[in-house]
């Protein structure tokens, strides 16, 4: 355990490997043990364990790993569109894009670097993606792994275009949990959310927790910045922190939908649950030349406390 952050040099922390389609990975180490795995393919997040080697995210047994279909689980980018849209496909075009290593980012502030293993990504259009959606944008996504094996994601989107345009986004993150009946959600009590499964009503969350017995798909509006996910099975609490990303999606499929959705097995929806840091409700709008930083970081503690203490 005798490392410390001066002596750990977080380049030694990378590793590049082949997944069987032949599309890089990148792993991340942290010297505790921790790792994250992150695939070009879509820039997506795909595994994230603890210095036990337990695995922290979901992804389903029946996951296609090929593009163009972006897989079932992990952290997919939802970009830039969140949700479905006539002329975009569903949560958007990033996450089937194969992105590339950046190796000459511009600087993110140094507490985004210090201790910690980051790999740094980057997408841009091609002449295809321009024809779906006609606007020129560099996509800077920085993944990273902490001493603390705290997962943080920050994207960096900037308009390169002549003119303004318009995006929503989502960090959709599927967490592991030993039994989506014994999963409560604290921090958005009393918040206003639209139920997809309604038509997109607006409702205030009446509950002092949100627990699980049915299909849920809502979007929280205007939701702190702190957001815990308490595993009372596994005794442990995923706390979600997010910056520029004003909505919080909450999303299980429970028993139907997960037996209509071919990559998904039938109970699979029991051990996971999607929450994710997003900008849905009011799009952001970039000016030529005007960049937008969304983050949003994941630490996982012992459930031995609640969240008045966040």
């Amino acid at each position: 355990m005798g490392h410390s952050a001066a002596v750990w040099d977080s380049r030694l922390a990378l590793e590049t490997v082949k997944d069987w389609n032949g599309i890089d990975q990148i792993v991340l180490r942290n010297p505790l043990g921790g790792s994250a795995r992150v695939s070009l393919h879509g820039g997506q997040v795909i595994s994230w364990r603890n210095e036990r080697g337990e695995e922290l995210l979901f992804t389903s047994s029946k996951a296609i790993f090929k593009p163009p279909k972006a897989m079932r689980g992990g952290i997919p980018i939802c970009f830039p569109q969140f949700g479905n849209c006539d002329s975009i496909e569903q949560h958007g075009f990033a996450r089937n894009k194969i992105w590339t290593v950046d190796d000459d980012p511009p600087p993110l502030p140094t507490n985004d670097s210090q201790g910690k293993a980051y790999v740094d990504l980057l997408l841009k259009p091609s002449e295809e993606d321009l024809k779906v959606w006609p606007h020129s944008f560099e996509f800077r996504l920085r993944v990273s792994l902490g001493m603390d094996g705290n997962l943080t994601l920050i994207s960096r989107i900037r308009n390169v275009n002549g003119k303004p345009f318009s995006f929503s986004f989502g960090y959709h993150s599927h967490l592991s949990v030993s039994d989506i009946s014994e999963v409560r959600i604290e921090g958005l009590e009393t918040m206003d959310y639209f139920d997809n499964l309604s038509k997109r009503e607006r409702f205030t969350e009446q509950g002092d927790a949100i627990t699980f017995e049915s299909e849920i798909d809502r979007v929280y509006l205007g939701s702190p910045n702190c957001v815990a996910v308490l595993d009372h099975e596994r005794k442990r609490t995923y706390v979600i922190k997010k910056e520029g990303l004003p909505d919080v999606v909450v999303w299980n499929p429970w028993d139907k939908k997960s037996k209509a959705m071919s990559d998904l097995g039938d109970d699979e929806y029991k051990q996971m649950l999607c929450v994710d840091g997003a900008a849905i409700e009011k799009p952001i709008t970039l000016k030529p030349g005007e960049e937008w930083t969304g983050r949003m970081e994941i630490a996982v503690v012992p459930s031995s406390f609640c969240s008045e203490d966040l």
